[in-house]
């Protein structure tokens, strides 16, 4: 199990998927323990409940939930941010990953 857990939502769950395989690679090279992975804002609700996320990270085009998930996260001691539009634009994973370790304390 890895030190950390990150996960990225967005509409349908495919346009964060290239960010996530390019935050892996940051990831790997930074030498960091993490599990990244993406879903659609759809199925969040089941792996919140699952429990050992430590980020979500919003896709841009879900922005518009972000008051939604700090409803859900609330309590949970989860980081929560909209992934910086730029850094999405670029897909620029490892602007986006250290996002969520700033979100995370590391």
């Amino acid at each position: 199990m890895a030190e950390k857990t990150i996960m990225l939502c967005c509409s349908a769950g495919m346009s964060t998927s290239l960010l996530v395989t390019k935050m892996k690679k940051a990831a790997e090279e930074q030498g960091k323990d993490v599990e990244i992975f993406a879903v659609p804002a759809a199925e969040a609700d089941d792996k919140i409940a699952q429990g050992n996320i430590n980020c979500i990270l919003l896709g841009p085009q879900v922005r518009y939930m972000e008051n939604e998930f700090k409803q859900k996260v609330e309590g949970k001691n989860i980081g929560l941010a909209v992934i910086d539009m730029q850094a999405y634009g670029l897909m620029d994973g490892a602007k986006v990953l250290a996002q969520a370790y700033q979100l995370m304390g590391k």
